[in-house]
């Protein structure tokens, strides 16, 4: 294959192949590699190649978003190992474009602008010398308390796995993509702790097909989750990683564990399917390769893992021009022009009464709250980028309205002067919301002293940084990146003083409009009857500003629909304990928890409202009797029937009233984002395969149920005007 000729590049210390190769090519040269290195190689391979109490110090000294983490390097091969760096909300490192949260890019219901994120993210990692995204985030949101919720795309797992899809395809045009957390994390403060019970059925339908779907994407890489899954960790859980993963779904690609707890014991972890235990050389510096030299680990499973490694480093070195990744790619105008759209489209309109927004011929405008003037772009822990600036809602309309407006800003610390503030103005903007501080990654105390027992014992040199972190860590929660309290939310409602501040505003001035921030659901029956309109703007990146901006002038025509489920009350929500140590997962959570108990939501999973108005019409099956190989191709009309521009989603469910199985009223199946000029009509094809309608069995597998189905088509779970058709599969 000549090897020695074609390892050029700075980029990655070695490993860069101009030509595109086949995938048995690929296979030939990680192969002519893997024959290559020695045994030691082979082990060494299976973890970071950090040493861990320098590699630690670094970290918090808040040195994780400074480079990528790299794993597996083999210099006197070309090898440049796994060069990883974080996400989702863009790369970490110093002036990558930074997105809307995953949320809020769920709320675009976009996978094509996804594919385009994960394409700018892939060319700005690669130009930074990384080889390796970590930020395909596709934990399924079963509770909108989840600290993390931002860094995910909703609560459905279609609608999960189509993004988490997108994303891949993007960003492997240039990079290796990772999805994580593998599997059933969606608690943040007991992720190291919880132990997470579930049966077969709901474990595949509703929490892992997603991560199917990233597979059969081709994702690179798999990242194992901190929890438990039915008394194992995850990080060490042969069903997870092999029988399920490996096995079952032909997983080709590497394993690694989340960070630095990932796994906790070497030989359980190296047997379950653990390729790369990362960042550091830690659990594995310690034990396996005295596990190998005693037979207790095969040396075919080191082989097993070095080679997965391999493949995937040839796969992602090979057919691309190093001229294309200049750093003068990271941030650039293009790429903040995908931000842009990104927040215009991930803004969702909850409710504008009296068609009050979008506003026109405003010259006095009140904006109030301290979240309208301050960065909000979400977590601080690992999530966390460094954007070289980020427009605030408050910057965003000073520059829309500069020579058309005036615009007095008050940050709410007191409700009288906001109120007197809010009666001088025409109409009364007010953005509330959290912060990283409310929500985000969190490691507790307690779980860093339990988690420390598996730190190697420090050289004599390495003495003085582990005496000096150990201290540092037992008085902050600071691991890694400086990460803020975050955690998962105490409250579901917006902060007492924020609900207040509404109420009182609003009692001041009837013209008053509600921007929200957040990762996730907020119930806002306190005060959402005293506002005639809504705003849901996540964390909105680095462009929301003028986003926020775009969409409340009517420059843009808000499109955005909700990926959660807003609940009216904390009881139609799944059981929450934010420090279990277990806890039960079932099928029920969201849209089809809440439609199940007849509780009706403030607002339904894919709601958002529009400055126009759209019909659906003239629903045609292509065929009303399937066989279980067959596509459900479902084809209809949508007239954009109001006086501007703007997009919809059609949104495709199905439901079976006579299965012979437990199923939800309805489950999404397929969507499709449509844009249309006024008074323009579009018809539209969608296709569901028919395998995507079958049901977990324990014992069967995948079962496509014989029996009649209902389809229904409409702009969001509980439309009233949804057009509906019924076919059966034989």
């Amino acid at each position: 294959m000549g090897t020695k000729a074609n390892f050029h590049g700075p980029a990655f210390g070695g490993l860069e192949i101009t030509e595109k190769l086949s995938d048995k090519q690929i296979d030939e040269w990680a192969q002519e590699l893997f024959e290559q290195l020695t045994l030691d190689e082979k082990i060494k391979m299976m973890s970071g190649d950090v040493p861990f109490w320098p590699g630690m110090a670094d970290m918090l000294g808040g040195g994780y978003a400074d480079h990528p983490w790299v794993a597996g390097a083999v210099p006197r091969l070309g090898i440049p190992g796994v060069r990883f760096a974080d996400g989702p909300r863009g790369v970490i490192m110093d002036g990558g474009t930074t997105f809307p949260v995953s949320m809020g890019r769920g709320a675009t219901f976009d996978p094509e602008l996804e594919e385009r994120v994960g394409d700018v993210i892939g060319r700005e990692l690669r130009a930074m010398g990384g080889n390796f995204f970590g930020g395909v985030c596709i934990n399924l949101l079963r509770h909108p308390a989840w600290g993390r919720a931002q860094e995910t795309y909703g609560e459905d797992p279609i609608h999960l796995g189509e993004f988490g899809a997108a994303l891949v395809r993007g960003v492997q045009k240039h990079v290796m993509a990772c999805a994580k957390h593998y599997a059933l994390n969606s608690m943040e403060n007991a992720r190291f702790s919880v132990d997470v019970a579930i049966a077969p059925r709901p474990l595949h339908e509703i929490y892992l097909r997603h991560f199917k779907r990233a597979v059969e994407a081709g994702v690179a890489s798999i990242m194992s989750a901190y929890n438990s899954v039915n008394g194992e960790w995850c990080g060490q859980n042969y069903t997870l990683l092999t029988e399920i993963l490996k096995k079952q779904w032909g997983f080709k690609g590497f394993v690694m564990t989340d960070f630095i707890f990932g796994m906790r014991d070497s030989k359980k972890a190296a047997l379950a399917g653990q390729d790369i235990e990362m960042p550091f050389d830690m659990i594995h510096r310690q034990h396996l390769k005295g596990l190998v030299a005693h037979g207790e680990v095969p040396v075919e499973r080191i082989d097993d893992a070095a080679l997965r490694v391999l493949r995937q480093q040839v796969r992602f070195a090979q057919g691309r021009n190093p001229s294309e990744y200049s750093l003068e790619v990271v941030g650039c105008d293009a790429h903040l022009q995908v931000a842009r759209e990104a927040a215009e489209k991930a803004i969702v309109l909850l409710k504008n009464d009296g068609a009050l927004l979008p506003l026109k011929g405003v010259k006095k405008l009140a904006v109030i709250g301290k979240l309208a003037a301050v960065p909000n772009t979400g977590d601080g822990g690992s999530s966390n980028t460094r954007p070289p600036y980020v427009v605030t809602p408050l910057q965003g309309l000073q520059e829309a309205l500069a020579g058309q407006a005036e615009i007095i800003y008050d940050d709410g610390s007191d409700p009288a002067r906001a109120v007197q503030v809010a009666r001088e103005a025409e109409v009364a903007v007010i953005v509330a919301g959290y912060t990283d501080q409310d929500e985000g990654e969190y490691v507790s105390p307690d779980s860093m002293a339990e988690l420390s027992k598996n730190f190697p014992p420090p050289t004599p040199e390495e003495m003085p940084i582990a005496q000096a972190m150990m201290a540092n860590m037992g008085a902050t929660n600071s691991v890694p990146n400086a990460m803020p309290p975050g955690g998962d939310r105490k409250l579901l409602t917006l902060n007492p003083a924020d609900e207040t501040l509404i109420q009182t505003v609003a009692d001041s001035n009837p013209r008053t409009v509600v921007a929200m921030m957040g990762g996730s659901a907020i119930i806002t029956e306190n005060w959402r009857g005293k506002v005639p309109a809504i705003l849901m703007l996540w964390y909105p990146g680095m462009e929301g500003g003028h986003a926020f901006a775009d969409i409340l002038l009517g420059k843009v025509n808000p499109s955005g629909k909700l990926p959660c489920v807003f609940a009216t009350r904390p009881e139609d929500l799944p059981y929450y304990d934010m420090n279990a140590k277990a806890i039960t997962y079932d099928l029920w959570h969201g849209y089809r928890k809440l439609e199940r108990d007849g509780a009706a939501p403030a607002f339904p999973f894919g709601f958002g409202l529009s400055y126009t108005t759209f019909e659906f019409a003239n629903l045609r099956l292509a065929a009303t009797s399937l066989g279980a190989d067959d596509n459900l191709t479902v084809t209809l009309d949508v007239t954009n029937s109001g006086p501007v521009a703007g997009d919809t989603v059609v949104q495709v469910y199905v439901a079976v009233p006579n299965s012979r199985v437990e199923r939800a009223p309805k489950e999404l199946k397929a969507f499709r984002r449509v844009g249309l000029q006024a008074g323009e009509t579009k018809t539209v094809q969608l296709d569901v395969p028919v395998k995507e309608l079958a049901y977990y069995d324990e014992q069967a597998g995948w079962t496509v149920e014989p029996t009649s189905y209902t389809l229904i088509v409409g702009q969001h779970s509980l439309d009233e005007r949804a057009l509906r058709a019924t076919f059966t599969i034989a």
